[in-house]
């Protein structure tokens, strides 16, 4: 199950993620963490916490990236695990979102 944590300072927000980011987490991340995301114009995803990414949890990532975007705030993601990066550069999800996105 996913946990998470937000850290706010004025315009930014950082948030942690705790837990693998799958089917399970998508009510969590759809009706909590995203609006609360749309009130900060630069949000800082850590990754760290995070052991593994199963298809719906590259959607959500897709989906929240996406969802900010629109909303004109700027999303990065940080500390993403050698095995997760591995599957995202698989995917091509860095070549998708933009590589900038990824720190």
């Amino acid at each position: 199950m996913l946990k998470f944590s937000f850290y706010p300072d004025e315009d930014n927000l950082g948030v942690s993620f705790h837990g693998d980011l799958d089917i399970d987490s998508t009510e969590i991340v759809e009706e909590e963490i995203i609006p609360t995301m749309e009130k900060y114009k630069h949000v800082k995803i850590n990754f760290v916490d995070v052991p593994f990414v199963d298809s719906s949890g590259m959607g959500l990532l897709l989906n929240i990236v996406r969802t900010l975007n629109e909303k004109g705030t700027k999303v990065t993601i940080a500390n993403v695990r050698d095995e997760v990066m591995e599957i995202f550069e698989l995917l091509q999800i860095p070549s998708i979102l933009g590589e900038e996105i990824f720190i």
